[in-house]
């Protein structure tokens, strides 16, 4: 297994990426100290200091962000759009493998929200969004994602990155999912059971995005779990990086299924 840098390594997704690399060689990086992790503290938008974090490094597994999708441009421009471009420049100055960027499902949702100002909501009839589809953002936050997937666009035709821009959904326990659904309107349900991303289906994926073949790059992904009401296209993601979702949000919702949420192999 090759080295693997995990900005954002403290937050809810870095921690299930932490899981899904137990054989790994990992370099955590977070914004600030972590009480239960070792991490070294960084910010994302010091250009230097990321250039000198990747040296040594295969992958990156590039996940700090300010990740509200409510937030406000200048509370998003310097980690999520700064963040991204030393990522980048800081993998080609050191040669590394592969870059995953966590993009974001609000890169393309905004034809399916019920309006500008609830992005965690969806239309009664949504569409279908596939990777290949042209970016549609909710918010702010959804233009710094799609921003995001240009960068590795260029740096993938640019300079031969591996690039995997992985639009993640939206990650919750079982017992979240359950709460979160229960005080939530209907069009904040629907959206919740299109999204969620399992604990143990978040690792498959981003394990997936950093190990697998490509067979092109940029690649983008959809990461979210085999929910039955999705409207993110799975079909890509499940053929190109061989992704195995095994939950679905009605299985947890409607049936009381047991979702298991641990990352098994073979």
């Amino acid at each position: 297994m090759t080295n693997i840098a995990i900005t954002g390594a403290s937050g809810n997704v870095g921690r299930q990426a932490i899981e899904a690399f137990s054989d790994a060689d990992l370099t955590l990086f977070s914004h600030s100290e972590s009480e239960d992790l070792e991490t070294t503290p960084i910010e994302i938008a010091d250009r230097d200091a990321v250039a000198d974090a990747l040296e040594g490094q295969d992958v990156a597994i590039h996940l700090a962000a300010n990740p509200d999708p409510r937030a406000e441009w200048d509370a998003v421009s310097g980690p999520n759009v700064e963040g991204v471009y030393n990522v980048y420049a800081a993998a080609v100055e050191h040669g590394l493998e592969r870059v995953v960027f966590a993009s974001s499902n609000h890169a393309v949702n905004m034809g399916n929200t019920v309006s500008p100002t609830r992005p965690e909501s969806t239309s009664g009839q949504p569409v279908v969004v596939r990777p290949n589809e042209r970016p549609d953002p909710d918010t702010y936050y959804g233009v710094t994602k799609v921003f995001g997937e240009a960068m590795g666009q260029y740096y993938a035709n640019r300079h031969g990155l591996d690039v995997v821009n992985l639009r993640i959904g939206w990650l919750l326990t079982r017992d979240e999912l359950r709460e979160t659904v229960a005080n939530r309107d209907g069009a904040g349900e629907r959206y919740a059971r299109a999204m969620w991303l399992s604990p143990g289906d978040c690792q498959r994926v981003v394990r997936a995005a950093a190990v697998r073949s490509l067979s092109e790059t940029p690649m983008t992904a959809h990461g979210i779990s085999r929910n039955s009401e999705r409207f993110l296209s799975l079909t890509e993601t499940m053929l190109e990086l061989d992704y195995r979702p095994r939950d679905d949000a009605a299985a947890v919702l409607d049936d009381g299924g047991d979702s298991r949420d641990g990352l098994e192999t073979g």
